[in-house]
């Protein structure tokens, strides 16, 4: 099962859909066109940060799983709290700016309505990546992190048997500025087509 089926599961797609007054299908296609960016910057920041455990950390910070649980929630969702997650896993407006327009020349949807749903997105990400990491349990969130971004590449089983989220960055390092230039986007642009495919 891929991520935008597990968070739609969660009940993250339709909830994002009845925010932004479109249908679920329609959210599910901008999902599926965003989250691999999205896992890109979870990846570059895993692989050029502080590390897994550091993500988790920051995850936490920024508000653990207790993200999934606001965008699922009755309220509005607090979609400052996506753009400080995307703050941090892109680096700048103009990152995220950039990804939603890709993505809207991949799927011909609006690229202002898919700049609506990165944010809401990237709290769902990051909220279920805290859930499953075991967030309360003594857990950091690596693990939920390598299965996640695992998962994403088609070797879920891969992740365990090579030693958790650590086989699974070194398998992904390769895909981390590749032309070493410093710059995160084309490597998150470049991550995202891999994980698209």
């Amino acid at each position: 099962m891929n991520l935008t089926d597990i968070l739609a599961q969660a009940g993250g797609i339709e909830s994002m859909a009845s925010e932004l007054g479109i249908p679920p299908a329609l959210a599910k296609q901008g999902a599926e066109a965003l989250l691999p960016a999205i896992l890109g910057g979870f990846q570059k920041q895993a692989t050029t940060g502080a590390g897994a455990e550091g993500l988790g950390g920051l995850i936490g910070q920024l508000g653990g799983g207790g993200l999934l649980d606001a965008v699922l929630g009755s309220q509005p969702t607090p979609v400052e709290a996506g753009n400080d997650v995307l703050g941090q896993i892109f680096g700048s407006k103009d990152v995220s700016r950039t990804v939603a327009d890709h993505a809207a020349g991949q799927t011909g949807l609006d690229s202002g309505l898919l700049r609506k749903m990165l944010p809401i997105l990237a709290m769902m990400v990051a909220g279920y990546m805290a859930k499953q990491g075991g967030e309360g349990q003594g857990g950091g969130s690596a693990g939920g992190l390598g299965d996640l971004i695992g998962g994403m590449l088609g070797g879920g089983g891969a992740a365990g048997a090579s030693g958790g989220l650590g086989g699974v960055l070194g398998g992904l390092g390769k895909l981390v500025d590749q032309n070493g230039d410093g710059n995160p986007l084309d490597d998150i642009l470049g991550m995202a087509g891999k994980l698209r495919g």
